[in-house]
Order: C-alpha cells, then structure tokens, then sequence
C-alpha cells in the first residue's frame, strides 16, 4: 500500500487540473496563436508560468486504484501489475482468464 501522504498530493493535483483547466487551456490558445502579436503571446506565456505548476495536467501520477501502487499501471483496469494478478487469479475481474499452456 502506498503512503496515504503521496495518494492525497496526487488528488490534489487532480482537484488543481480541473479548477485550472478553462484558464490554463485559453492561455495556451493565445500564446500559440500565430496571427496575435508576439507582445501580447509572450504575456500570455508569462501568465501562463505564473498559475501553479500542480496545475498542470502532466504532473498527474497514474496509480493503482486498490493500492495506490505508482508503478507497473495498467490504464484498461486502473490498477497495478501486481494487484491485477491477484484479483484476475481470483476470478475477480470479469472477462480476464489466467493463461496456461
């Protein structure tokens, strides 16, 4: 089980994203917009380094939805490598078989 600290911060992170998401992407979209003055690009730049980096949406750490587990993260089950096993060798994941041969 991963710390309860680590879980939270990445919460965290996710709350930030969303509550920054309207902003941060109008920012991008000025900044990268060619037919806008460049003074008026490079504020939108300095704007955009100025909202919280947690507020990015790549600081977000995919992790194991039983365990917390950061690494060995499969997207299709929200959940860790090692977790998976386990529950797949149970019968507990629908439509999952353990391979033998």
């Amino acid at each position: 089980m991963a710390k309860k600290s680590a879980i939270e911060k990445n919460e965290k992170r996710k709350r930030m994203v969303k509550r920054y998401a309207a902003k941060r992407a109008a920012l991008l979209e000025v900044a990268n917009d060619r037919d806008r003055p460049m003074e008026e690009r490079f504020q939108a730049r300095l704007r955009l380094a100025a909202l919280p980096r947690n507020s990015a949406k790549v600081r977000i750490r995919n992790r194991c939805g039983v365990t917390g587990r950061p690494r060995g993260y499969h997207r299709k089950f929200n959940m860790s490598r090692v977790s998976l096993r386990d529950l797949a060798s149970d019968g507990l994941i629908p439509g999952v078989v353990k391979s033998s041969w």
